[in-house]
């Protein structure tokens, strides 16, 4: 057993074997012992805000003793994460390292899916403060790649949830992720001749609230080259006087109730300026020249919720206008779609296209160019749309596993606080209330090179962890190798067309990014509002 000492009397256990072994000490009952060590951990937290570190670590290693105790493995987590607070703000970084994957192996104990609501959510708030603090201490000691291998950890742990949950045999896709290397990284960039771009937002909560965020940024080029940089949010919070996170929640705000009209084309917007100049100005020295050359970005968290294309550099030009743009929750997300496209069977090739089911669940209006813009796309692959009230779950869902393009033109709704009950809207019947959830996706068994759902706000879901549990996750962990969807409400018209151009564009060039980015470009030509053309993103692979 190895005991490390940080000039205070109490040792902190770092053997795995002993966390959860000592007889308990302590006279009362397991809840009093849990309470105890709250209140420990809480005047832990405090003196840590008042930089009282060695009175801090102390506290958090009285709770730590406590929790262990009490077998509690979050409340365990949460004491070593503080502790790792106080020993690298103490300068102890080594140290700090070491108490922090101590947490997340407490943390891997626990079940993912516990049956208290409680307990997931502070497990899940632990596991990102964790993970976001041990890249922070890797930075700081110069360990660049290690820092990278861990925001990607963060992110693989949760879509490891996803798939085990949709994907009974799960497990042998995400044992190749559960670990990545460097070397496995390099390869997909370069195997996809595209440069990755991923963010990680380190949130302080140590820190005054505008001024309780950092952005860290790796850059991995087509060679296997990694940069780091990091993000000034200074200006930000002192301009704005908020964090990124919420900047981004209020330029969604507004999107949704179309606060910026028509006629903001080409001028500078100044919220998607600023976001360009956070995001992309960092590290805009390391992007291709080549417009047609893909950059996958790996966004994060808030980050999730705000397309790319329509931010705009000093002289007001769109990033779509420069590079041809797609996204992934995670780099070795990418492995998995790429497994799904290379393993596909060559028997599916139906495309199964759905237009404006009727009527509508709930109290959703019509959209009659939605059904329009089904029967035109399948005009062009030769079959039959489907519509109006034969667009049932139970004339839909069959077809989907045998289907190779699936096309969802209908409304779409999204639960911030449950992301599993966003839906798909499609024609109700007598025994079914037309809703087909992002929880019944996981449970399809999908061969799909590519889902479009060009529906309302289809992009959005709850942010859990580091997670974001929506449709268009739900669709790549049952199987879909690329999924498109729309980040906010789009108008009726201007999505038809562009749909349209963009499987026109599709039928001349397989690379789904350039074609989506030409559709992109053409309908900013006739609708230039950017509310009409910038809500897209196409998520996973791009060739077939």
């Amino acid at each position: 057993m190895v005991s490390i000492f940080v000039g205070v009397s109490v040792p902190l256990r770092l053997n795995s074997t002993e966390l959860f072994s000592k007889t308990p000490l302590l006279a009362f009952s397991t809840n009093a012992r849990k309470a105890e060590a709250e209140r420990w951990l809480n005047q832990g937290i405090e003196q840590l805000r008042q930089q009282e570190l060695d009175a801090a670590i102390q506290s958090s290693q009285q709770a730590l003793t406590l929790y262990q105790d009490s077998r509690d493995r979050v409340g365990i987590a949460q004491s070593l994460n503080y502790l790792g607070w106080g020993l690298y703000q103490n300068g102890q970084y080594q140290a700090a390292e070491q108490m922090l994957r101590q947490g997340i192996q407490s943390l891997a104990s626990v079940s993912p899916h516990p049956k208290s609501q409680d307990i997931q959510s502070q497990r899940l708030e632990t596991q990102a403060a964790i993970y976001q603090l041990l890249q922070k201490v890797l930075i700081a000691q110069g360990k660049i790649k290690e820092a990278l291998l861990v925001s990607e950890q963060s992110r693989v742990r949760w879509v490891s949830e996803l798939v085990n949950r949709g994907d009974p045999n799960g497990s042998t896709i995400t044992a190749a992720m559960a670990e990545p290397t460097i070397e496995q990284i390099q390869q997909i960039a370069q195997e996809r001749n595209a440069t990755l771009i991923e963010y990680s937002i380190i949130d302080n909560p140590l820190a005054e609230a505008n001024q309780s965020e950092e952005l860290f940024i790796w850059v991995i080029e087509p060679t296997g080259k990694i940069t780091f940089r990091q993000s000034n949010l200074t200006q930000l919070g002192q301009k704005e006087k908020t964090t990124l996170t919420d900047y981004v929640s209020n330029i969604r705000q507004s999107l949704a109730a179309s606060q910026w009209g028509v006629g903001l084309s080409r001028r500078k917007i100044p919220p998607f300026r600023q976001l360009y100049q956070v995001l992309i100005e960092p590290i805009a020295d390391k992007l291709p020249t080549d417009p047609n050359a893909h950059v996958i970005f790996i966004p994060q968290q808030s980050l999730l919720m705000i397309p790319f294309s329509p931010l705009q550099d000093e002289l007001g030009n769109y990033l779509l206008e420069k590079h041809t743009i797609l996204t992934a929750p995670a780099i070795m997300v990418l492995d998995i779609t790429r497994r799904t496209r290379v393993n596909r069977p060559d028997s599916v090739q139906q495309w199964l296209v759905v237009g404006n089911p009727h009527p509508m669940p709930g109290e959703f209006s019509p959209l009659p160019a939605a059904e329009q813009e089904a029967q035109a796309i399948a005009s062009l692959v030769n079959t039959q749309a489907i519509t109006g009230e034969v667009a049932t779950k139970a004339e839909i869902v069959p077809q989907m596993p045998a289907s190779r393009v699936i096309h969802l033109a209908t409304h779409g709704i999204f639960d911030e606080q449950q992301g599993w009950e966003s839906a798909i809207a499609l024609a109700p019947t007598q025994t079914d209330n037309g809703w087909l959830t992002a929880r019944e996706i996981l449970d399809l068994n999908l061969n799909a090179e590519l889902v479009v759902l060009s529906a309302c706000n289809t992009g959005r879901g709850s942010i859990s962890g580091d997670g974001l549990a929506s449709l268009s996750s739900a669709l790549i962990a049952s199987g879909a190798s690329s999924v498109i969807v729309s980040l906010w409400s789009i108008p009726d018209s201007p999505t038809a067309f562009l749909m349209q151009e963009f499987y026109a564009n599709l039928q001349q060039n397989s690379d789904k990014a350039q074609a989506l980015r030409k559709a992109m470009l053409t309908t900013m030509e006739k609708h230039p509002d950017l509310r009409d053309w910038a809500a897209f993103t196409l998520i996973g692979e791009s060739i077939p």
